[in-house]
């Protein structure tokens, strides 16, 4: 704790210990001068010239006082020239001598020397102290990222290191209708009385003390706050004190200003005291507090200065954060624009996972009993999990949304191949039908009516069950083993064309397509969507990330990796696989299985959801330990919609 600024140092006492005619110049030459005649019980913890003729003044104590340089011995020489000096003294740091008889002009100038000496050295460490005092201070005010934390340090602080009773806190900020510039009442502290806080606004202009400061920019000290000079353009109120029992008297209102010499608010110091242990109450105030020294007010006015930066950098911090933030939240909804039916995923995941992370934080048994995140690698968690498919931007957008087996236009031209061929089917029975009523005639072709529609009905109903059956295959969904063969023999079914061309009723493309076992996508393709974990990976890699977030881009492209090293995109084993990338692999498989309907399947129920993440935990493909905390912490519940959770 720094030491506060209080009084000033206490005057140089004069003490003379030798014989009578040596004491009696000196007391002539220097009036103040106290003639002792023994050490004994003296103290020597104040400012003090010690003049002495005798060993006796190298006592050990004064030795080392002498050492802490708040006193100076003068050992006056005895007549004889040839005298040494006693045996005690070799070691001894003295100040100055005087020769027999004493000199008094001599005497005078060595002993005002010497008070000097003392009031310069005391000066000089204090002034060494207040900069150490500052300095430690800075460092602190530099190392505190919390606002609300820094604001109550700057001011716990500035009232330690001035001895300030109490002190209040007034921060700039605009208007957000007007825009005018207001000062907000934003902290207090009072050591004295209990001091209930409401925070309020006042104008910038000079009709109070704080305020008059911010608009002025300069120093407002005031010894008392009861007598005001009469010309003061400012006011103080009594009715606060009135209120609580208290008495304000001395006041220091300094501005804090910044590095662009704008002002960004005002420290108010209060109650000078000339003991920091005492109280102040209105009976004793005159006797506990006294004006602020005018080092303490220069004093004040750097550390303002301090804090101000500080403020402004933690201000400038937090608006980059935010910047970011911004940054980040518009990127991953770029991405979700891309994919709607996905909207909201990467946000669900980061919930999900940094949840996750501040369970794993808090629990005292287990594997992870001793893994602890800072609150910056929990920021580096939240980074990771919301950006973790960003990489799909570098996926084609129709293999990103592709519900079925077949792309929409693959649909829509097997269709209408279809309905060709159905068309084909008719005209040809109606073609035949022509022939045989010309060969025939009418009553034959009536006999045979039921025949001929018997086998167009059959024909359509056969093309019909052929196209139910490819838009069942085509749904992603797991294929029955028998169908692979009945998709092989439709394509080897031939119909002509327009042009009297034989074609496959079903394309090689799209029996290979129709014949994907499970899911929509084929393997280049799910190569393709796969390779979003690379994308965001490369992408993330060329942010340059601070040192405390430098894991982000390994953290998101290991969240499809699984223990047993058969995930992707990099097969890596289980000891290589950051714990975050385990918990948002949870999180992510959760929310996938869970959300609302996705263009290739159906929303599945939280219960459902949990088994199927339960069945690869056992098959040793995600962390049984991280998966029992999300468990237990119910982290599940944080993404359900309100009537899902209750």
């Amino acid at each position: 704790m720094p030491q506060p600024i209080d009084s000033p140092p206490t005057p140089t006492r004069v003490l003379v210990l030798a014989k009578a005619a040596v004491a009696n110049a000196i007391g002539r030459a220097v009036p103040e001068a106290c003639i002792i005649s023994s050490l004994a019980g003296v103290d020597i913890s104040q400012p003090t010239v010690l003049i002495g003729d005798s060993a006796e003044v190298f006592d050990r104590g004064v030795m080392i006082a002498a050492f802490l340089h708040h006193v100076r011995v003068i050992f006056v020489l005895s007549p004889n020239s040839q005298d040494k000096l006693p045996i005690e003294a070799e070691q001894f740091p003295i100040y100055g001598f005087l020769s027999q008889p004493v000199y008094e002009r001599a005497a005078k100038n060595l002993v005002f020397a010497a008070s000097q000496n003392i009031c310069l050295e005391r000066n000089l460490v204090d002034l060494q102290n207040e900069i150490n005092a500052l300095n430690t201070i800075g460092a602190a005010l530099s190392a505190e990222r919390d606002i609300p934390t820094l604001l109550e340090m700057i001011l716990t602080k500035t009232r330690e290191i001035t001895s300030s009773d109490a002190g209040a806190l007034y921060l700039v900020e605009e208007d957000a209708k007007s825009g005018a510039r207001l000062l907000r009442f934003t902290l207090t502290q009072n050591d004295s009385i209990h001091v209930s806080f409401h925070s309020f606004t006042i104008p910038i202009d000079k009709s109070r003390i704080a305020s008059y400061a911010a608009l002025t920019s300069e120093i407002l000290h005031i010894e008392d706050a009861y007598q005001l000079p009469g010309d003061a353009q400012y006011s103080f109120s009594k009715d606060f004190d009135l209120q609580v029992g208290y008495r304000t008297k001395s006041i220091l209102a300094v501005p804090m200003i910044n590095h662009n010499q704008e002002i960004i608010g005002v420290l108010q110091l209060i109650n000078h005291k000339r003991n920091r242990d005492l109280k102040v109450t209105p009976e004793n105030a005159e006797q506990v507090v006294s004006p602020y020294p005018k080092r303490a007010q220069h004093l004040v006015k750097s550390l303002a200065s301090q804090a101000a930066i500080a403020l402004e950098n933690n201000r400038l911090v937090e608006e980059i954060q935010g910047l970011f933030e911004g940054f980040v939240k518009a990127s991953v909804m770029a991405i979700e624009t891309r994919d709607p039916t996905t909207s909201g995923h990467s946000f669900r995941v980061k919930e999900l996972t940094v949840a996750l992370a501040e369970t794993v934080d808090r629990v005292d048994d287990g594997p992870y009993k001793n893994i602890k995140f800072t609150p910056a690698q929990l920021r580096e968690i939240s980074y990771a999990s919301v950006l973790h498919d960003f990489g799909k931007v570098g996926v084609r957008e129709s293999v990103l949304v592709k519900a079925n087996k077949l792309y929409p236009a693959q649909l829509e031209t097997m269709t209408q191949r279809f309905e060709y061929v159905r068309k084909a089917t008719q005209e040809q029975n109606t073609r035949k039908r022509l022939e045989y009523v010309l060969a025939k005639g009418r009553d034959e072709y009536l006999s045979r009516l039921p025949e001929f529609d018997g086998e167009l009905q059959e024909r359509l109903a056969e093309i019909d069950n052929f196209f139910a059956f490819v838009l069942e295959c085509n749904r992603p969904t797991v294929l029955p083993e028998g169908n692979f063969q009945r998709l092989a023999d439709l394509g080897g079914f031939l119909y002509q064309d327009w042009g009297g061309q034989e074609r496959p009723l079903l394309t090689k493309d799209e029996v290979r397509l129709l014949s994907i076992p499970k899911g929509s996508l084929d393997n280049v393709e799910r190569q393709e969507i796969e390779s979003h974990v690379i994308h965001t990976f490369n992408f993330l890699s060329t942010i340059p990330w601070t040192k405390e977030l430098r894991l982000i881009p390994e953290i998101a492209r290991a969240h499809h990796e699984k223990l047993d090293g058969s995930g992707y995109p990099l097969n890596l084993p289980a000891e290589k696989i950051p714990i975050q990338s385990r918990m948002m692999a949870i999180s992510d498989i959760f929310d996938a299985l869970s959300a609302s309907d996705r263009p290739y399947k159906k929303a599945l129920s939280p219960e459902m959801s949990l088994s199927i993440i339960e069945s690869e935990v056992k098959r040793n493909l995600l962390d049984a330990e991280l998966y029992r905390i999300f468990l237990a912490g119910a982290i599940w519940k944080r993404v359900l919609p309100t009537t899902t959770k209750a």
